[in-house]
């Protein structure tokens, strides 16, 4: 964890999503995650009996949709204890790999489809990095294959952000503060001690991409995107939308 205030370390996400990221938040919208899935298959049309790669898959919520949904899914994330989560709420038989979405360690057209869920895309220091993982999407994929890649609105999270908020969890207190920096949103979590030590310090960084620069960036690897969503209710997307949902295909 971070030890002072100057802003994210690089890699923030090795030390954020771990056990601290899952006892405040043990239980996210399942809805919300049913209804992602939902879209996903009405708009990409996945093949129903082909290879579904859930990116950066997390403790599994979508996971587990995917696999109700009759889908043969497998589950990759970097974080040792969220995919020890995916297990326990899927079940021993979850297909869960760790790795990094910028080297898949998956064959070239391994997959008939891939999702990226919940804003899981834009999390490393430069435009590169980020460009890497397209690539790695577009290599993992077959040809023809279908794509959704889940991610924030950058015009309503700059018209929406909330700069300060304070929340109690049991005996934490947990303190949050947003800003915007470099083209990016960053969020620093104070986390207190139930035992009256020094807080625990996290941070949050993730690029604000526009819709129309995000669809020329998987255009520029082989993901053309074929409809593009404001909501997981499939709603046209416009910059009150919550969300930017990108749906395509591999070329």
């Amino acid at each position: 964890m971070s030890s002072d205030t100057t802003g994210p370390p690089a890699e923030w996400f090795r030390e954020w999503f771990g056990d601290a990221y899952l006892s405040l938040y043990p239980h996210r919208d399942e809805e919300e995650a049913r209804a992602a899935v939902r879209l996903f298959v009405a708009a990409a049309r996945p093949k129903p009996e082909g290879r579904v790669l859930d990116l950066a898959c997390g403790a599994g919520r979508h996971l587990a949709h995917l696999e109700r949904a009759g889908f043969a899914a497998i589950g990759i994330d970097l974080s040792a204890p969220l995919l020890r989560e995916a297990r326990r709420l899927i079940g021993p038989a979850a297909r869960l790999v760790r790795g990094d979405m910028r080297q898949l360690p998956f064959h070239d057209g391994s997959f008939d489809a891939v999702a990226s869920f919940f804003t899981s895309f834009g999390y490393f220091v430069s435009e590169a990095e980020d460009r890497k993982v397209a690539g790695e999407i577009r290599r993992v994929l077959r040809p023809g294959g279908v794509f959704l890649l889940d991610y924030l609105n950058a015009a309503h999270v700059r018209d929406t952000l909330v700069l300060t908020d304070e929340s109690r969890i049991g005996e934490r207190i947990v303190r949050q503060t947003r800003w915007l920096e470099g083209g990016s949103v960053v969020k620093r979590i104070e986390i207190s001690s139930p035992d009256g030590g020094g807080p625990a310090i996290y941070h949050e960084r993730v690029r604000m991409y526009e819709p129309a620069d995000l669809t020329r960036l998987l255009e520029a690897h082989g993901l053309t995107t074929r409809e593009r969503f404001g909501s997981y209710r499939g709603e046209p997307h416009a910059d009150s939308s919550p969300r930017l949902l990108l749906v395509g295909v591999a070329r």
